[in-house]
């Protein structure tokens, strides 16, 4: 560190950033990524912007193309866990109305899909 006039050189203070409030409707995108710059030292809203599309990125690769034996989880620390499940296709069958016993019913054909499921962890929990 230089020295001036027999004291050393301090560093600027950071401003510290506004307290935060609840939202009254739910938060806009400019608005979190404004808030979430304003928080971090150090980092702008394209640099937060940009961390949101790198995590986008990451938890599509993560959770791309279950197969049924195994499915797919992304973990997002101390927050909330992401699963995808793959259900197989189903055909159309006859099964027992269960509000008119004795009566038979058909059950549509579902075609083969994703499940996307989240799910809060202990601490997102308890945050609330």
């Amino acid at each position: 560190m230089a020295k001036k006039n027999g004291k050393a050189a301090k560093a600027a203070p950071t401003p510290k950033p506004p307290k935060l409030v609840a939202a009254a409707k739910p938060r806009k995108k400019s608005e979190l990524f404004g808030i979430l710059a304003e928080h971090v030292p150090g980092i702008s809203k394209k640099h937060v912007a940009g961390m949101f599309e790198a995590l986008g990125k990451v938890i599509s690769v993560d959770l791309a193309k279950p197969s049924p034996d195994k499915p797919k989880v992304f973990v997002v620390p101390g927050m909330m866990k992401i699963s995808a499940i793959h259900k197989p296709a189903t055909k159309a069958t006859q099964k027992p109305n269960p509000f008119k016993p004795g009566e038979m019913m058909t059950v549509k054909a579902k075609p083969a899909r994703t499940v996307v499921k989240v799910r809060p962890l202990k601490a997102l929990k308890e945050m609330v």
